[in-house]
């Protein structure tokens, strides 16, 4: 361990530390970043990007898999430093690292086909009337040096080298990644694997870099760098809007890729719930409190016939009664979550069917109802609580239940849980869920997003910022890529149909 920050292959200390945060003992003190720091980070990134943007692809993917490798190579550590700073268990830490290292191969196979090159070619029409057409030839090509904002509930998969970073190198983007400070520790042992890697393919020192947090000018100094073409966030709603601002109104405004959380409301259609009522409210509380409901996908509405309510409410008070109190990720975090809880329990109309306290960074389960009229009357209500608490919103028949869908805002994800006999009303929900999420689910739960091709891990505002891109599967990639069209290209000038 260094304690400090990896700037273009070296390790950099600065006058002011900052102490970790662990769930237990003392926190070490770490090198806090600085925008001097990003600064020279970004132009190494820049510099980095005339080799790294324009190297084969091979390269690019036999890099990808060598970072995989170094991770692996570091479980032990990663493993023993992640449950000391957040309180996850090992076995979530390891399968974690497991999806790190598999997106990490993905991209290495998905960069190695092609495939995200887009290649399209429009042969010349010389003797087309009345005018003839040239050649055109359209390839994506890397836009740049990235940013990359680490998020404080996944310390691998979305963090240090998760899925933001794994796409921009596999589009042939230099990173500059900003660690969170949940897990300070985890984020520097990532790093020196990337590091590593680098070493081991003999590539350009700037093509990754790791700034520890430090204030908030830490942020905006990698948001507005010039260098930077892109930035890709996983965080809350107010930090991330405050970063997209910032992207949006520099000289040369930048697209922001920020993943800014949801509600993920829950349709329960009458036919399943008379059949398998129970059983819904089981799986629900489990996918509600797992790892604590610190889940950008978790479920935290459910939406239920008036006439299925009470025994729906009461399936699943049984089932999160069970639940033991969980070790949330902060200390700000766990105050967040109950600051939440407090203002949902205190609105007008709202009544607590299970609510129970724990002690110190942990909490329990709790669960709420509410009827669609005072829903509707207090906004706040369809905010997120990130933590293990659900609300269950009782609606009249399906005309009621149609309208709150119409009025919620984006979503990472919406579920119906339906039977054949629902087919109608599930008809015409769909109608309005698919506008209103990125993915839609049919019976299932939406904690754990797969990676994969045709995963979309994003949803309209304020879920994400940009409701066309996905910070989940091969398709993320895109966000790093722009296309390029090359009007009558001689022979040997590009390697356009190879890059």
């Amino acid at each position: 361990m260094h304690y400090k920050n990896l700037i273009a292959g070296q390790w950099v200390g600065s006058d002011d530390t900052f102490l970790s945060s662990p769930t237990q003992g003392e926190g070490t003190a770490f090198a806090c970043g600085t925008p001097a720091l990003v600064a020279d980070a970004c132009a190494a990134a820049e510099d980095a990007f005339w080799s790294y943007g324009y190297a084969p692809r091979a390269t690019r993917a036999a890099f990808l898999d060598a970072i995989a490798d170094e991770i692996e190579a570091r479980a032990d550590d990663l493993t023993r430093m992640g449950t000391y700073e957040t309180g996850l268990p090992a076995a979530r830490l390891d399968g974690e690292r497991g999806r790190t290292t598999g997106q990490l191969r993905l991209f290495a196979s998905h960069i190695r086909d092609g495939a995200h090159l887009d290649l399209r070619h429009d042969p010349a029409l010389p003797d087309r009337a009345p005018l003839p057409r040239p050649d055109l030839k359209l390839v994506q090509r890397p836009i740049g040096p990235v940013a990359v904002f680490g998020a404080s509930n996944f310390p691998l998969a979305f963090s240090t080298g998760g899925g933001d970073t794994a796409a921009a190198l596999a589009a042939g983007c230099p990173v500059v990644v900003k660690g969170h400070p949940a897990h300070p520790g985890t984020g520097e042992i990532v790093a020196a694997a990337i590091d590593a890697a680098r070493v081991k393919q003999a590539l350009h020192p700037g093509v990754f870099s790791f700034v520890h947090d430090g204030d908030i000018a830490v942020g905006g100094a990698l948001a507005q760098d010039p260098h930077i073409k892109a930035v890709g966030f996983t965080g809350s709603l107010r930090g991330g809007r405050a970063l997209f601002d910032l992207c949006a109104a520099r000289p040369e405004p930048i697209p922001f890729f920020g993943e800014l959380g949801s509600v993920n409301p829950m349709f329960l259609l009458p036919h399943a719930l008379a059949d398998r009522a129970s059983d819904i409210a089981t799986g629900w509380a489990a996918s509600l409190t797992m790892g604590a409901g610190q889940f950008c996908t978790n479920p935290g509405i459910a939406v239920v016939p008036s006439a299925h309510v009470d025994a729906f409410c009461a399936a699943a008070a049984q089932a999160l009664a069970t639940v033991a109190p969980q070790t949330m990720l902060t200390d700000g975090i766990c105050a967040a979550f109950h600051s939440g809880r407090d203002a949902i329990a205190a609105t007008p109309g709202v009544t607590a069917v299970l609510a129970a306290d724990a002690q110190g960074r942990a909490v329990s389960p709790h669960l709420y109802r509410v009827s669609a009229a005072s829903f509707a009357a207090d906004p706040t209500l369809a905010h997120e609580v990130f933590g293990p608490l659900g609300l269950v919103i009782s609606v009249d028949d399906a005309a009621d239940m149609a309208d709150l869908a119409r009025a919620l805002d984006g979503q990472l994800t919406a579920t119906l849980h339906m039977d054949a006999g629902d087919r109608d009303m599930a008809d015409s929900l769909m109608r309005i869920l698919e506008r209103k999420a990125g993915r839609v689910l049919i019976n299932g739960f939406p904690t754990g997003v797969e990676v994969a091709d045709a995963m979309v891990h994003g949803g309209p505002y304020p879920a994400s910022t940009n409701f066309g891109a996905t910070s989940v599967g091969t398709l993320s990639i895109r966000r790093f890529l722009r296309p390029v069209c090359y009007q009558n290209l001689p022979d040997g000038l590009s390697d356009w149909a190879t890059a």
